[in-house]
């Protein structure tokens, strides 16, 4: 039995690196909008002790322009590809579902509900999840945040308005201080924080989500070795994905692959559960 390995949305740019995305199973896009956006000003990415903070702010070229000049490309890869879109309305959402829909060059979609570098859509996230389930007939995953109180009960909502999948997590909101002004050390001040501080958040939420709903689920946060990687699947992933660690180590999905071996050996079928339910669209 094997995990499957995803980059997480915004952590790898397939194009630039096309080696690392092909020792990947899946190959998950940057988050894309309906309209094209320059994103959050610099200084925009602050290591911190133990991870990093993010507040690129959704920058990409529009999900007409991604369509038309990136999507082939991705596709002669030769790996399932699964799109990230985001917005800031309901018909945003639909606006780019509908432009991806019936496009064999997708696998599937991954609804980013939940990004903390951006102001949100006013609607909830099953809102969100069903008017893009309106809007296509692919293979919806729902991004979801952590930093609710009761992430299961999202899980069940999003699920009945037509989620077929669950990503999680999300990156939290934290905030890093220059060690010499004491002022916010990202531009916008807060950002999107991930690395391995975020994996025991990420572990409670798999495992509350598994135990709430019955869809495949991808596990992400603070994935640095294969034992990481099979924690999340022993408490209900039925995928991984790898994030800030493709910053420091590009090369970390055959790494962690390798490492996976001998634990899911040592483990067996029943010591993953999550595993049960083929992930979706590969």
């Amino acid at each position: 039995m094997t995990i499957p390995l995803l980059n997480a949305s915004g952590c790898l740019d397939p194009l630039a690196a096309p080696d690392v995305a092909r020792s990947l199973d899946v190959v998950v896009t940057k988050t894309i909008t309906p309209l094209p956006r320059a994103g959050n000003p610099p200084v925009r990415i602050a290591e911190t002790e133990h991870g990093m903070l993010n507040s690129i702010g959704l920058q990409g070229p529009g999900i007409d322009a991604f369509a038309r000049e990136s999507l082939q490309r991705l596709a002669e890869l030769g790996v399932p590809v699964w799109v990230s879109v985001g917005g800031f309305s309901a018909d945003d959402y639909a606006r780019c579902c509908a432009r991806l829909d019936g496009d064999d060059r997708i696998a599937a979609i991954e609804l980013n509900l939940s990004c903390p570098n951006v102001e949100e859509a006013p609607e909830t996230a099953a809102e969100l999840v069903a008017a893009a389930r309106r809007a296509t007939s692919k293979t919806l995953y729902a991004k979801l945040s952590p930093a609710q109180w009761d992430i299961a009960e999202s899980a069940r909502a999003v699920v009945a308005a037509g989620a077929d999948g669950l990503s999680l997590v999300n990156t939290l909101r934290g905030l890093a201080l220059d060690p010499v002004t004491l002022r916010p050390r990202l531009a916008r001040g807060a950002g999107g924080y991930s690395g391995p501080g975020l994996r025991p958040v990420a572990l409670a939420c798999v495992h509350a989500c598994a135990e709430a709903v019955d869809v495949p689920i991808v596990g992400m946060g603070g994935v640095f070795s294969g034992r990481d990687a099979v924690e999340l699947a022993a408490v209900g992933a039925s995928a991984v994905a790898l994030g800030t660690v493709l910053f420091a180590d590009p090369l970390a999905p055959a790494r962690i692959r390798a490492e996976m071996e001998p634990e899911v050996a040592a483990l067996g079928s029943e010591g993953l559960p999550g595993n049960r339910a083929r992930l979706l669209s590969i």
